[in-house]
């Protein structure tokens, strides 16, 4: 029986940790500067609330170095959560799906004229969450088809505006299988 399934964005760039590890080690310096301070001398609130406020931003900023998106979908319990995840961290909570309808991929126009492709779940007659965003079409048409197969529910292509398209999974099979 299917458990579950995880949807995650790409992992971080190994460039991105050490500094959000001098991000947090900044803060925490800052807070243990706090607290020595505020023991020793009667030092004034604004000079702690201030501080606080650093602390707060170096923590935010490190959060946004290391944190990771991901989309957990229960098959069983019909729900999904959408987390962000900071080390074993998650933060996210559970919304129920009466009915899953369809997966759909199909793509946003940037600034700059290149497009990122987007993965949406259709579930209860119109509502649609958003699961995933890739630059690469194959990456998110290969991620949508996964999902339609494991939720056993149709796949549209709306790649194309005023064009949309219902996949012939069987046929993708076969094309799968063959390659």
């Amino acid at each position: 029986m299917k458990h579950g399934t995880i949807i995650s964005e790409s992992d971080r760039p190994i460039w991105q940790i050490p500094i959000a590890a001098f991000l947090f080690t900044a803060a925490l310096g800052v807070f243990i500067n706090i607290i020595y301070n505020a023991q020793l001398t009667d030092v004034s609130t604004r000079y702690i609330v201030n501080n606080l406020k650093t602390v707060i931003l170096l923590t935010i900023l490190g959060i946004s170095f290391c944190s990771k998106k991901r989309i957990h979908i229960d098959i069983v319990n019909s729900r999904f959560r959408p987390t962000i995840e900071v080390g074993p961290i998650k933060i996210g909570k559970w919304n129920t799906i009466q009915d899953y309808e369809y997966v759909s991929v199909f793509h946003q126009a940037l600034s700059d004229g290149s497009y990122i492709f987007e993965v949406n779940l259709w579930y209860d007659t119109n509502k649609h969450f958003k699961l995933y965003e890739e630059y690469d079409y194959k990456e998110a048409f290969l991620i949508a088809y996964d999902l339609s197969e494991e939720l056993d529910i149709d796949l549209l292509d709306a790649t194309v505006p005023n064009d949309y398209k219902w996949i012939d999974k069987e046929e993708w099979k076969d094309k799968i299988n063959s390659v």
